[in-house]
């Protein structure tokens, strides 16, 4: 029996040219990295609403979806795919939640940015944002 892959999708949430990266606390392997805010889409939801309702248990915002960035990733050993979507904040101020234990804002092609111990996967749409960067293409949330 073939086992499914689950689908995961994250948010780089786009201000004022940063964007904003949270720190996992858990599980073990994964704690203390940095990662785009996201989860796991339920049967029988779309992606966007899974990122929206991910963003408001996980930060306590209201964002609207945009358009997917950069490649989706493998992650959890092949069961799961991630995606990652441009995502702007409609309403609300991101704070930390169960699932995170800090937020940062950070210009995506700085070292700052990548002095952080991000989440392999995540370190291929930071690379697709600092290549938008660098080509001049802005667009993002419609």
């Amino acid at each position: 029996m073939q086992e499914s892959v689950r689908v995961v999708v994250a948010a780089v949430i786009e201000r004022d040219g940063l964007i904003l990266a949270a720190r996992r606390v858990g599980p073990p392997q994964l704690a203390g990295r940095w990662e785009f805010p996201g989860g796991k889409v339920e049967p029988g939801e779309s992606e966007a609403a899974a990122l929206i309702r991910e963003c408001g248990e996980e930060l306590g915002v209201r964002i609207a979806v945009g358009d997917r960035i950069g490649p989706q990733y493998e992650a959890a050993g092949a069961s799961m795919v991630v995606r990652t979507y441009f995502a702007a904040i409609e309403a609300g101020e991101p704070r930390v939640a169960g699932s995170h234990d800090a937020l940062r804002w950070v210009r995506p092609e700085s070292a700052e940015a990548r002095a952080l111990a991000w989440l392999d996967g995540d370190l291929l749409i930071l690379d697709a944002l600092k290549e938008r960067a660098a080509a001049g293409d802005v667009s993002q949330v419609a």
